[in-house]
C-alpha cells in the first residue's frame, strides 16, 4: 500500500487540502473533527455503491454520487450539476479495496446465475447483459482507477479540485492516493 497516504492526525493532511472541504472531509472521517452545521454542500462525493463504506460526515456537507467502482464516467450530468447548480468546487472521488467491479469476468458466471434466480431471467439474456455492461464498468485496479478518474475530472473541469482517495474497507479510513511513486505507508 506504498501508493497510499494515512491519515492519523491534522498534519497529515497535505497543505493543499488544509482548510478546504477535502480536508475537512478527512478531518470528519478519520481524525473524528465535531461536526459542524452546513446548510449547504461543500463538495462532491464520488464514491463506489458498496455497502460495506460508510463516511462519517455531518448532515448537508456533500452531494453524494455512488456508482460501481466509483466510476463517474455515466454520471458526468449530475457532476456537472453539483458544480453549477450546487456550486461545490471540489471533488472527492472514492475508490475502494476489495472493489467487486475489479476482474468482473471472474464473477460472470455468479451475475448470470443471480439474475436467472433473483430477477427471473434466462441465462441466454443474462449473459448477453453480462457481456454487454461489463466491459463500461470494469474498472481493472481501484488505486489506477480512481487516479484515471480524477485526471479525466481535472481536464473536464479545470478549476475545481478533484483529490483521489481509496476507502480500505480493512480498517474503515480514508487514504489519499499519491500521485507519484514516492514515498512511504
Amino acid at each position: 500500500m506504498i501508493r497510499l497516504h494515512r491519515i492519523t492526525e491534522g498534519v497529515d493532511i497535505p497543505l493543499e487540502y488544509r482548510g478546504t472541504p477535502i480536508g475537512l472531509l478527512l478531518e470528519y472521517h478519520n481524525l473524528n473533527k465535531p461536526f459542524q452545521t452546513y446548510s449547504t454542500a461543500q463538495l462532491l462525493i464520488g464514491m463506489c455503491m458498496d455497502n460495506r463504506k460508510h463516511l462519517q460526515i455531518p448532515d448537508n456537507f456533500a452531494f453524494i454520487i455512488r456508482s460501481g467502482g466509483a466510476n463517474l464516467r455515466y454520471s458526468e450530468f449530475k457532476v456537472s450539476y453539483a458544480i453549477a447548480v450546487g456550486g461545490v468546487q471540489c471533488i472527492a472521488l472514492i475508490g475502494h479495496t476489495q472493489c467487486g467491479m475489479v476482474n468482473l469476468v471472474a464473477r460472470k458466471q455468479q451475475f448470470v446465475q443471480g439474475l436467472v434466480d433473483n430477477a427471473g431471467w434466462n441465462a441466454e439474456r443474462a449473459e448477453e447483459h453480462f457481456h454487454h455492461f461489463a466491459p463500461m464498468f470494469e474498472i481493472g485496479n481501484e488505486i489506477d482507477f480512481v487516479l484515471n478518474e480524477v485526471r479525466r475530472l481535472r481536464v473536464r473541469y479545470p478549476r475545481v479540485m478533484v483529490a483521489p482517495m481509496i476507502y480500505r474497507v480493512e480498517d474503515n479510513r480514508l487514504y489519499l492516493i499519491r500521485e507519484t511513486q514516492e514515498g512511504g505507508s
